[in-house]
């Protein structure tokens, strides 16, 4: 069952249950589907079982395919000649509708809208928190801008041991600025801005609480953002095989 047992994580973020609501009507609405189709082959192995005196009908064919045109060789598709059979019953396909349009319908009106208000556009917010977070082989370095809400730039020549993001401390941007290893903190009912990036190859930054996971591509800079709703301490991981010590890419 692993660390969250048979139930979603606790959800930690503003959009958490948005999410969390999306998945469970699916989750419903699958188990619904499985117990009615399941039901239904129950009764038809019962219905049509082998009873005594009554044989199977079976049905030859005298053309070999090398003597079968391109069209009838279609046109004899089992699938085929199932639909030309009962092309005048449609009340058999009224379940697939019925299916195809809740399906439908989920996406269009719910998934979309809510993975696009999560997606799409940052939210316009007053003092919000700022911070990069920077992906490497095999840890998160985590970058937050000080009390001027300013980020300070980053130069590769710089970046050291004790240095890891290469950041510029001659610049005044980057003077209050702090840089943590694998641990992010972030406060409660404040809208953090974040960029993803990865300094080395693609990894995934996973927050199961925050319903966060994106991935971090080199060269690309990601913005995302979460409010944290819920105080408590979880854990942030790499969703993407990354190395030989993937697993240890947690914080």
């Amino acid at each position: 069952m692993g660390k969250y047992g048979w139930s979603l994580p606790v959800a930690a973020s503003s959009y958490a249950g948005s999410i969390d609501f999306g998945i469970s009507i699916l989750h419903v609405a699958m188990l619904g589907i499985f117990a009615l189709w399941g039901a239904f082959f129950i009764y038809l192995l019962v219905k049509f079982r082998a009873k005594p005196g009554v044989k199977a009908v079976r049905e030859d064919h005298d053309e070999t395919p090398a003597h079968i045109s391109v069209p009838d060789a279609f046109s004899k598709l089992p699938f085929v000649q199932l639909l030309y059979r009962n092309r005048g019953e449609l009340k058999s396909l009224i379940p697939d509708a019925i299916i195809l349009t809740f399906e439908v319908a989920l996406i269009v009106f719910y998934a979309i809208p809510v993975w696009s208000r999560i997606k799409a556009n940052m939210p316009d917010v007053k003092d919000p928190v700022r911070l990069e977070i920077v992906g490497e082989q095999f840890g998160w370095n985590i970058h937050y801008a000080g009390p001027d809400g300013k980020l300070g730039p980053r130069k590769a020549e710089l970046v050291h041991f004790s240095n890891p993001l290469g950041l510029d401390r001659a610049n005044p941007d980057s003077a209050d600025d702090v840089v943590m290893g694998n641990e992010m903190r972030l406060p409660v009912d404040k809208t953090a801005l974040i960029e993803l990036l990865s300094k080395d190859v693609v990894h995934s930054f996973f927050v199961p609480e925050f319903r966060i996971k994106q991935d971090a591509v080199p060269g690309m800079k990601i913005p995302m953002w979460v409010t944290p709703n819920k105080t408590g301490k979880y854990e942030m991981t790499c969703a993407q095989l990354c190395g030989f010590a993937h697993s240890l890419m947690r914080g």
